[in-house]
C-alpha cells in the first residue's frame, strides 16, 4: 500500500484540534495581525515590496493596479486577488490611514462606504512615505526568506525608518486574537521614540508630554485622557470619539448644525441616513432638513433647524443616538518575536528601537564590506598607475584576460579583485587627473570605514544614527494634528423637551403586547371607539398621557423596561399597534404582565410584586428610575425555577394585599407586613402554599368594605363575592377557602378579579381557544362557601384556562 493510501486511525477531536491549531497559527502570524516592527500585515508588506521591486515608485508614473495584484499573487501571496486588492485599496484611503502608503488614481472607494472600482480600472504607485519603510532594503538590512515556490526571496519585515504601527495604526481579527491600534501624528510618535532612546526608563506619563494621544485621519474630538493613558500602559483602554460640530445662524433667525469632522471608521452616509430617519420619525422636534454638502473642499453635513429649536439639545441627542459619538477601544496586539502579544506603548517603542538597531547594524556591516572592498580596489588602481608602463607591458604580452590577471597577480602581488579592476580599466582613466580622483576617493573611503566601524562598535553612535534618521523623517513628513483631545468624557443628558414633541396622547397596550401612542386628534376622529385588536386580545393599559411621561413595563420573568412615552411608536388609533418584541429585546417566552404610569419616582410610593410561588416583594418606586431607555432591566430576583411574576401593583404603603391560589385559598393581610427591599432582592413569602398549589391572582386595595371580587374556575363557573367576607390575616399563612370543596371534579381558581361599579364585562378563554364574554351586572353576591354559577358547558367549549376583566377605555384610565 502506497503512502497516499494509508489511513490513520485517530480520534476525531485530536485531528480537528491539530488541524485547527495549525490553521490558527497561520492566520495569527501570517494574515491578520501586524508585526510590531514595521506595523504591516504580511499581505501589506508583500504589496509594498512587489511595487518596490517593480520600480513602481512615488517619482514614477502610475501603473495598473491589476498588474501589481498579479505580481503579488504570482510571486509572494498565493491567495485570492480580491484579498490583495482590498488590502491595496485600504492602504490608499486617506480616511483609513494617517499616511496612505499607496497613491491610487481612479475610484478607490469613499468615506460613504462606496466600493472601489475594479482593479482593471485603477492605477497605483507607492506613496512618498513608503520609501521610508523600504529604504535600504537592498543593503541586507532585514532577513529575506524563500517565497512560497522557492523562486524568489521576500523580506520577513521592512526596514521601516519610522514607527509605522503607531503612525498608521492597525485593525484585524484572527483566531482568538483581535487588534485595534489607533493612528497617531507622526511628529509626536517620533518625539516619543527619541525620548525613549534618550531615556529608556521613561514612563507613559512622560511620553504623553510629547505624544498627546491618537490622531485620527478623519479628525474629530477625543474625550478621556485617562482612557488614553490606560491604553498606553496596558494595551487596552477606551476613549470617546466625537464629531467636530458648530452652530451657525441662517436666514429668518433660524440656526443650523454643521458637522465638519466625523469619528474614525464611521461611514458618513450612514450618519446622514440615521439623522434623516430621526427627522422623519419625529424622534426629535426641530429638525427641518438634513443635507450632505461634502465636496472637494472637505466634509460638511448640515442639519437645518426649525425656528425656536434648541440646537444644543438636539446635538446632545444626536451624540447619544447616532455615530456622531462612538467609543474606540484600544487593543494593541501585534506580532512580537513571532508571538501575538498585547503591548503597551513602551513595549511597542522598545520593539521598534531594537528593530532599528538591527537594521542600522546590518546596513553598516553591508556598507563597511562594500567600502573595504572598494578601498582595496582603489589601492590596487593607484599602485597600478604608479607602475603603469610595466602593467601595460605585461598586459600586452599576455594571451588573454585570464592570463593578464594571472601575470599581474604574479608580478606585483595584486589580488584577484585588484587584477580584475586593472584589466577592465578604461584608457581615459589613466590620466594624471584620475590619479588625484582615486586618491581623494581613497581618503573618503577611509573616513567612511572609520565611521561605519564606529557605529558597529559604539552603542552611542548607533543610537545617534537612528535619531538622525527619525529627525529627517519628521522634518520631511510632519504635519498638523487633526484630532483634538479633551481631558474628560462629557456626560450626555438629553432634555426630554428637546426630543419629545410636547403633546397629550393616548397610550394603549394590549394583553398580547401590542403598543402604540396616538394623538388626541386621531382618537377623536375614531369616535373614541376601541382600537383595532385581535378577537382574542384586549386592552391591558390605556390612558391619556403626555409625551414626557414615563411608563414601566413589567414582565413575568422579573424584568422591567423604562419607557418614555415619546419613544413609543406613533400609530393611528384605528390601526394595530407595534408588538413589544419589535421594540424591546425580550426572551421569546417572556410577556408583559402590567404597565404602570409613574408620575414621579419617589420613596413614598412602592411597587408590589406577586409571584406564582407565593412570593410578595415591595420596593420603592425610586429604585426603578433608569437611564437606559427601552431595555429590559432586572425588577426582582426569581429564586425558584419555574416561578414567574403574575402581577405588579403600585401602592402608597398603606394598602391591603390580596392573594388567591389555584386550589381556592385566599389571604388578605396589611401591606405593612412586607418590608421594602432593593430591586434585585427576591422578596418574602406572602402565602403558605400547599403542595402543587400556586398563586393565580394578587392585587392591593384600600376599600375592603366596598370592593367586590369576581372568581372564575376551570369548570366555567363565575362567582361574585364581597371582599369583606375575608378576615384580615397574617402574611405567610394559608388563608381561607373561597370555594366549596368537592371530592369529585373540584373547582380550581383560574382568576380573582377586583371589580367596581365601572366594571361591566369579564372574558374567559378556553383550552379550545374560544372566547366567552359575560356581563358582571347579571350576578348577585354569594358567600365564600359557594362555587358560583356555571357560565357555559366546558364539555362543549373546553375548560377555562384564563380570565380577565374587559373594561372600557375610560375605566382603564382610572
Amino acid at each position: 500500500m502506497s503512502n497516499a493510501e494509508k489511513f490513520l486511525d485517530l480520534p476525531l477531536e485530536d485531528v480537528i484540534g491539530d488541524r485547527f491549531g495549525k490553521y490558527s497559527k497561520y492566520i495569527i502570524q501570517e494574515r491578520a495581525l501586524p508585526d510590531v516592527r514595521d506595523g504591516l500585515k504580511p499581505v501589506q508588506r508583500r504589496i509594498l515590496y512587489a511595487m518596490y521591486r517593480d520600480g513602481n515608485h512615488a517619482d514614477k508614473p502610475f501603473r495598473k493596479a491589476a498588474k501589481t495584484v498579479g505580481n503579488v499573487i504570482g510571486n509572494y501571496h498565493p491567495h485570492g486577488d480580491s484579498s490583495v486588492y482590498e488590502a491595496m485599496v485600504r492602504m490608499s484611503q486617506p480616511w483609513k490611514g494617517r499616511f496612505p502608503l499607496i497613491e491610487m488614481h481612479g475610484n478607490n472607494g469613499s468615506i460613504d462606504g462606496d466600493p472601489p472600482a475594479a482593479m482593471r480600472y485603477t492605477e497605483a504607485r507607492l506613496s512618498a512615505i513608503s520609501s521610508q519603510l523600504l529604504k535600504d532594503i537592498e543593503k541586507e538590512t532585514v532577513e529575506h526568506i524563500p517565497n512560497f515556490d522557492d523562486t524568489e526571496k521576500e523580506p520577513v519585515v521592512l526596514p521601516a525608518q519610522f514607527p509605522n504601527l503607531l503612525v498608521n495604526g492597525a485593525t484585524g481579527i484572527s483566531a482568538g486574537y483581535a487588534t485595534d491600534i489607533p493612528p497617531h501624528q507622526i511628529g509626536e510618535v517620533i518625539d516619543a521614540t527619541l525620548m525613549r532612546i534618550d531615556r529608556p526608563n521613561c514612563t507613559v506619563d512622560e511620553l504623553m508630554t510629547v505624544l498627546q494621544g491618537p490622531d485620527f485621519p478623519t479628525g474629530g474630538i477625543i474625550q478621556g485622557i485617562d482612557g488614553i493613558k490606560k491604553g498606553y500602559e496596558t494595551g487596552k483602554g477606551k476613549i470617546v470619539l466625537r464629531a467636530a460640530t458648530k452652530i451657525e445662524n441662517i436666514r429668518g433667525g433660524r440656526k443650523q448644525i454643521v458637522i465638519t469632522e466625523i469619528p474614525y471608521d464611521v461611514t458618513k452616509a450612514n450618519i446622514v441616513k440615521k439623522i434623516d430617519e430621526i427627522r422623519f420619525d419625529k424622534k426629535v422636534e426641530g429638525i427641518a432638513e438634513v443635507r450632505d454638502e461634502t465636496d472637494r473642499s472637505g466634509l460638511r453635513i448640515v442639519i437645518e433647524l426649525k425656528r425656536d429649536a434648541d440646537p444644543k439639545g438636539i446635538l446632545t441627542y444626536l451624540f447619544k443616538t447616532t455615530d456622531l459619538q462612538t467609543s474606540y477601544h484600544f487593543n494593541m496586539v501585534a506580532i512580537h518575536e513571532k508571538t501575538p502579544k498585547l503591548l503597551s506603548l513602551t513595549e511597542i517603542l522598545d520593539a521598534y528601537i531594537a528593530h532599528q538597531k538591527e537594521v542600522v547594524l546590518n546596513r553598516s556591516r553591508y556598507e563597511l564590506n562594500k567600502a573595504k572592498a572598494r578601498h582595496h580596489i582603489v589601492e590596487g588602481l593607484i599602485y597600478a598607475i604608479s607602475i603603469l608602463d610595466d602593467v601595460i607591458q605585461i598586459i600586452r604580452q599576455s594571451k588573454n584576460k585570464r592570463d593578464a590577471k594571472d601575470n599581474l597577480m604574479s608580478a606585483f602581488s595584486f589580488t584577484e579583485e585588484q587584477a580584475e579592476a586593472i584589466v577592465t580599466l578604461q584608457l581615459y582613466r589613466l590620466t594624471n587627473t584620475d590619479v588625484v580622483t582615486l586618491e581623494e576617493e581613497l581618503a573618503s573611503l577611509l573616513k567612511e570605514i572609520e565611521r561605519l566601524e564606529g557605529i558597529l562598535q559604539s552603542e552611542k553612535k548607533l543610537l545617534q544614527v537612528i535619531k538622525k534618521q527619525l529627525k529627517q523623517v519628521k522634518k520631511q513628513y510632519n504635519d498638523e494634528r487633526r484630532t483634538k483631545i479633551e481631558a474628560k468624557i462629557e456626560a450626555l443628558e438629553v432634555d426630554l423637551h428637546v426630543v419629545a414633541p410636547s403633546e397629550d396622547v393616548i397610550v394603549s397596550v394590549t394583553r398580547e403586547g401590542y403598543v402604540k401612542r396616538t394623538s388626541l386628534r386621531s382618537y377623536s376622529a375614531s369616535n373614541e371607539e376601541e382600537p383595532s385588536m385581535k378577537q382574542t386580545d384586549d386592552l391591558l393599559f390605556a390612558k391619556e398621557l403626555h409625551t414626557t411621561d414615563i411608563l414601566l413595563f413589567f414582565t413575568k420573568k422579573g424584568r422591567y423596561v423604562y419607557v418614555p412615552v415619546y419613544e413609543l411608536p406613533d400609530i393611528r388609533w384605528k390601526d394595530s399597534g407595534q408588538h413589544i418584541g419589535n421594540i424591546i429585546s425580550l426572551s421569546a417566552d417572556d410577556t408583559i404582565v402590567n404597565v404602570i404610569h409613574v408620575p414621579e419616582f419617589t420613596n413614598e410610593r412602592y411597587f408590589l410584586f406577586f409571584t406564582k410561588n407565593g412570593i410578595v416583594k415591595k420596593t420603592a418606586v425610586s429604585s426603578y428610575e433608569a437611564k437606559r431607555h427601552m431595555r429590559a432591566l432586572m425588577a426582582l430576583h426569581l429564586k425558584d425555577e419555574g416561578d414567574e411574576v403574575i402581577h405588579v401593583a403600585q401602592t402608597d404603603g398603606n394598602q391591603h394585599i390580596f392573594v388567591g391560589t389555584h386550589h381556592g385559598y385566599a389571604l388578605l393581610f396589611h401591606e405593612n407586613e412586607v418590608n421594602p427591599v432593593g430591586p434585585r432582592a427576591a422578596g418574602v413569602k406572602g402565602i403558605n402554599l400547599k403542595k402543587e398549589d400556586f398563586v393565580v391572582s394578587g392585587f392591593v386595595t384600600n376599600h375592603i368594605d366596598e370592593d367586590k371580587v369576581m372568581i372564575t374556575t376551570q369548570r366555567g363557573a363565575l362567582k361574585k363575592m364581597a371582599l369583606s367576607a375575608l378576615d384580615i390575616g397574617k402574611r405567610n399563612t394559608r388563608g381561607v377557602l373561597v370555594l366549596r370543596q368537592l371530592k369529585k371534579d373540584p373547582h380550581r381558581l383560574i382568576g380573582v378579579h377586583l371589580v367596581n361599579n365601572d366594571t361591566k364585562w369579564i372574558r374567559f378563554r378556553t383550552e379550545k381557544d374560544e372566547i366567552v364574554n359575560e356581563t358582571i351586572t347579571n350576578y348577585k353576591e354569594k358567600d365564600r362557601f359557594s362555587n358560583g354559577s356555571f357560565v357555559f358547558d366546558v364539555q362543549d367549549k373546553g375548560k377555562v384556562v384564563d380570565s380577565w376583566l374587559r373594561l372600557p377605555f375610560d375605566s382603564l384610565s382610572k
